[in-house]
């Protein structure tokens, strides 16, 4: 798999839900994999201008769950805290073993670009990832 996998124009990656407080975003991928890359670009497309961003700094990012759910969780803010704690933003993310429990990828990125939000978290809250006939969904809701 290679690294921020162009999208066909048919093909959505995320959309940006309604919600009252928080942040809300349907997320879309034609499996699993997919599906988890596209929630971190949907995350940090929030947070900055990644489309056309220089991807100079790697990571190595290893997280643990107990479903795909929790995993989709714990993935989404270790980013987050790799973000605060190394002041960079990711835009390109290559995921090398996924499985109910586990994933393993390297992440790309850059320092801090021009910052537009502030996402403290991922949530639990609503979040469901749902098979469907063209793929996967999940919403994810997240704390601002």
């Amino acid at each position: 798999m290679t690294l921020n996998p162009i999208q066909p124009a048919s093909r959505q990656r995320y959309e940006q839900l309604e919600h009252t407080a928080d942040l809300a975003l349907r997320i879309y991928g034609q499996d699993l994999r997919e599906l988890f890359i596209n929630a971190a670009f949907a995350m940090f497309s929030q947070l900055a201008d990644i489309e056309h961003m220089a991807t100079p700094i790697s990571r190595q990012v290893a997280v643990e769950g107990i479903d795909y759910e929790s995993l989709l969780v714990n993935w989404l803010n270790e980013l987050l805290y790799l973000h605060d704690a190394k002041r960079e933003i990711y835009a390109a993310f290559d995921i090398h073993e996924l499985s109910p429990y586990q994933l393993k990828a390297t992440v790309r990125g850059d320092r801090n670009q021009d910052i537009r939000s502030i996402i403290k978290g991922a949530t639990y809250h609503g979040l469901a990832i749902v098979q469907t006939a063209e793929g996967y969904t999940a919403t994810v809701v997240f704390d601002v």
